[in-house]
């Protein structure tokens, strides 16, 4: 897979910062008396997964869990997975498959098949594993204003359209390989006007406000419903599934013989309505992460 040299600088230097701060990584026996170490990417939704995880594993068992928030994007969270700096986080199927082992999904492949593939890859490649789903996929969307001086209901609608358009997507998109901003332009054709670098928690009010015309929103953002914005189909199949999962290292699990059962005990519990919800909870009512994992859970009855 090929990894922007900048992106390589940074996980990098990151992996520098981390170094020190878990064993395991130099075929070290992993003592059970640590805390497992719970990673994520920096966007609201990435910020509450890891909280649901450890507040849920913290309550079904002895074990102690450090939360090191928002570390990166995958270019930084895999290689820190890969050398024992982190030991879990909330990755999605169709980004572990063309992301990171760099294959295709085929054209309307099921969840089920693009999980037995990331974990299959995972464990031969990486000594890492997919546990169960949660429940929902974190999907792409092209979405636009509901105010736009057009209307568009598919991808190919808005190919059309796009000469005149401005296009904004959080920078990682840019870099991805396989389904990132030069996949889909190739795949599509897209020929946008301009395109603009924004942060992924503040895209979505760029395109209500109309400072861009069009972005690729995660249709589990509370803020697509909240801000009545505008979503169309991939009518061409370019995106894979993307259902949320832990990615877990096998020498973990081993260390930590309870924690495989204690975290499929979340297995289909969160719904895209749930994740949905709770991202509107942060990123519009100005709740906590923590605050908000917990209401989840007690209202699910997963903590009692």
């Amino acid at each position: 897979m090929n990894i922007s040299k900048g992106l390589l600088l940074t996980a990098a230097g990151t992996a520098i910062l981390l170094a020190g701060c878990n064993t395991g990584g130099d075929g070290a026996e992993r003592d059970s008396s640590e805390p497992i170490v719970i990673s994520g990417k920096p966007w609201t939704e990435q910020y509450i997964l890891p909280h649901i995880l450890q507040q849920y594993i913290e309550h079904h068992s002895d074990y102690d869990v450090e939360l090191q928030e928002g570390l990166g994007e995958v270019a930084i969270l895999q290689p820190a997975m890969e050398n024992g700096e982190i030991d879990l986080y909330v990755e999605y199927t169709g980004t572990g498959l063309e992301a990171v082992l760099d294959e295709r999904a085929e054209e309307g492949e099921s969840s089920e098949s693009i999980l037995d593939r990331v974990r299959q890859g995972y464990e031969e490649e990486f000594n890492i594993t997919w546990l169960e789903p949660l429940g929902f996929a974190n999907d792409y969307t092209m979405a636009f204003s509901e105010d736009a001086d057009f209307q568009a209901s598919t991808y190919s609608d808005l190919v059309e359209l796009s000469s005149e358009l401005t296009f904004g997507a959080p920078h990682a998109f840019y870099e991805r390989q396989g389904d990132g901003y030069d996949a889909i332009v190739e795949a599509y054709g897209f020929d946008f006007a301009q395109t603009e670098s924004l942060d992924a928690n503040i895209m979505y009010q760029a395109v209500q406000q109309g400072q861009v015309d069009v972005i690729p929103a995660f249709t589990t953002d509370g803020r697509i419903e909240r801000f009545n914005l505008q979503t169309t189909e991939d009518d061409l199949g370019f995106f894979p599934k993307y259902d949320a999962a832990p990615v877990v290292r096998q020498d973990v699990l081993e260390a930590y013989p309870e924690l495989e059962e204690v975290l499929n005990g979340l297995a289909g519990q969160i719904s895209e309505e749930d994740m949905q919800e709770m991202n509107a909870k942060v990123d519009i009512d100005g709740e906590d992460y923590a605050a908000v994992a917990e209401e989840f859970l007690q209202s699910k009855g997963l903590l009692d």
